[in-house]
């Protein structure tokens, strides 16, 4: 069984992260639309759906399928898995704000210009390749 769940934790986290790194491109093109507009409002569309489609119910798998896995494989004292799980909470931090964001965009008081949402759809990549290294590696 332990298998099983490794490979379902793995495909929540392509999910997580696929969404991850798409919701914020998504924030950086709805800024160009003008509110109102039926761009704007297809952009709203797509980028609940998202996050209540795929982001938020692959976030919760990868949790609970990860906390499992470091149960089931007595893993909690080691310190890369206390690292990773770090950069994980760190990783549904910034979920967080995406989801208030979407929340922003949808009842059109996105404050913020485009240069933000560029610079922050880094924050995921950068938490996921130190994810990735603690885990394949276990560097401690």
């Amino acid at each position: 069984m332990y298998e099983w769940i490794k490979a379902l934790h793995v495909i929540a986290i392509i999910a997580w992260m696929a969404g991850m790194l798409y919701l914020p491109r998504l924030f950086v093109y709805h800024c160009e639309a003008e509110v109102g507009s039926k761009q704007s409002e297809t952009f709203k569309i797509m980028e609940r759906r998202l996050l209540k489609a795929i982001i938020n119910p692959a976030m919760i798998v990868t949790w609970f399928a990860g906390l499992y896995l470091a149960w089931a494989g007595h893993f909690f004292s080691a310190g890369w898995l206390q690292a990773k799980l770090l950069l994980v909470l760190l990783l549904s931090g910034v979920h967080g704000f995406f989801s208030r964001w979407v929340n922003d965009f949808a009842a059109d008081r996105n404050s913020r210009p485009q240069r933000f949402y560029r610079i922050i759809n880094e924050v995921p990549t950068i938490l996921m390749i130190g994810i990735v290294i603690l885990v394949v590696v276990k560097p401690f």
